[in-house]
């Protein structure tokens, strides 16, 4: 799954902006770099487990690109009050400027956050990456919360 990666993301993988995404927090402690590359391998190991007939390529990069919004949503902004429904535009259009998209890869990233965003994936690509993406954050929202409760709830008897 790693060498998909590399054969279809390696532009991606080793851009100015994917280097930017390890500084920016995502779900729990992982940053969006890692997040991204989580969806993807998950992906790309749903797509393979389904036997689905799929472009690959663009399940690859779509992937990697789904959150390249480019910015700490967590820092205190009225731009980022709205994150949820919003940055999926947000990371197309950067992930457009950046790398040009065939429209798999637009929808991917466009739709990625249905139902929270009410139009749903058009593609089996994008339906896959919506699903490894929430399944990716519920595992890191998890990974944080016990790492909080291992260093102790405030107030707690020890």
């Amino acid at each position: 799954m790693e060498e998909l990666l590399w054969k279809h993301g390696r532009d991606i993988l080793t851009s100015p902006g994917m280097e930017r995404e390890r500084s920016i927090p995502q779900h729990g402690y992982v940053n969006c770099f890692d997040h991204s590359v989580a969806v993807a391998l998950l992906s790309v190991w749903i797509a393979a487990r389904l036997g689905l007939h799929i472009d690959m390529r663009s399940l690859v990069r779509g992937a990697l690109l789904h959150d390249y919004f480019l910015y700490n949503w967590r820092v205190p902004d009225p731009a980022h009050r709205l994150h949820g429904f919003c940055h999926g535009r947000l990371a197309m259009e950067n992930a457009e400027r950046d790398f040009g998209l065939n429209p798999v890869e637009a929808d991917i990233i466009r739709r990625h956050m249905f139902p929270l965003t009410p139009i749903p994936p058009c593609y089996w690509e994008s339906a896959v990456v919506c699903c490894a993406d929430k399944l990716c954050a519920m595992r890191e929202m998890a990974s944080g919360l016990r790492l909080w409760l291992l260093r102790g709830l405030p107030g707690k008897v020890r």
